[in-house]
């Protein structure tokens, strides 16, 4: 008998999940899924919310993921489930090409990215590829993806080494604009948790306000 190939081991559907608020989009993406005999929707959901606590149930090979979801960017959805299912590829599913937008997605774990007008079999083959690790991506965004590597390396003010892995989490966002209520909201913690939190950054900094903590972290 001839030894079991590597293509024999992964024989089956590709199994995926749709991350798409659209009722129609998402009808229609599900239906093409069904209607493809090597592939199988394993679920769909349309927010977010749905998405990060359905889909590491579900651990698709495949999920494509709108950009643009009501409760919360498909870019953070992106991070939280490439950290929940690291094996799992994430296709990306836009309407335009926003190359930042993009490109801030790829950096969150995303493989590869897919226009909402494209065909149906321009959608199979995008499922396909993505699955035996391609990453379907226009050159712009791949040149961007290369140039990235390219930056010199950030000098990390060593007052920053002091801080837990969860202060800089917050600092983070409280550089980019977010109040503690709402820190507290993003990461799932008190509100009296987020201000403890906080008070131990500025006296790890030497500083008294929020302003003088982010100049820190930003320089």
């Amino acid at each position: 008998m001839a030894p079991e190939t590597d293509n024999a081991k992964s024989a089956g559907p590709i199994t995926v999940a749709i991350v798409e608020d659209n009722g129609p989009m998402r009808d229609t993406l599900m239906q093409l899924i069904q209607d493809t005999p090597d592939m199988k929707c394993l679920g769909v959901c349309d927010t977010a919310a749905k998405a990060l606590k359905q889909i590491p149930k579900l651990a698709p090979e495949v999920v494509i993921m709108d950009i643009r979801l009501p409760d919360r960017s498909g870019i953070e959805c992106t991070a939280r489930l490439k950290a929940l299912l690291p094996e799992t590829q994430i296709l990306i599913y836009t309407v335009n090409e926003d190359n930042d937008q993009i490109f801030e997605a790829l950096k969150a774990g995303a493989s590869g990215y897919l226009l909402k007008s494209a065909a149906p079999a321009e959608i199979r083959e995008s499922i396909i590829d993505i699955k035996l690790g391609g990453a379907p991506m226009s050159s712009e965004i791949a040149r961007k993806v290369v140039q990235s590597f390219r930056q010199p390396e950030v000098v990390k003010n060593p007052e920053l080494d002091q801080l837990t892995r969860r202060e800089e989490e917050i600092l983070a966002l409280l550089a980019q604009g977010y109040v503690a209520k709402e820190i507290a909201q993003r990461l799932y913690l008190s509100y009296a948790t987020v201000r403890t939190h906080l008070h131990h950054i500025y006296e790890k900094l030497h500083v008294s306000t929020k302003t003088e903590a982010v100049v820190k972290y930003l320089k």
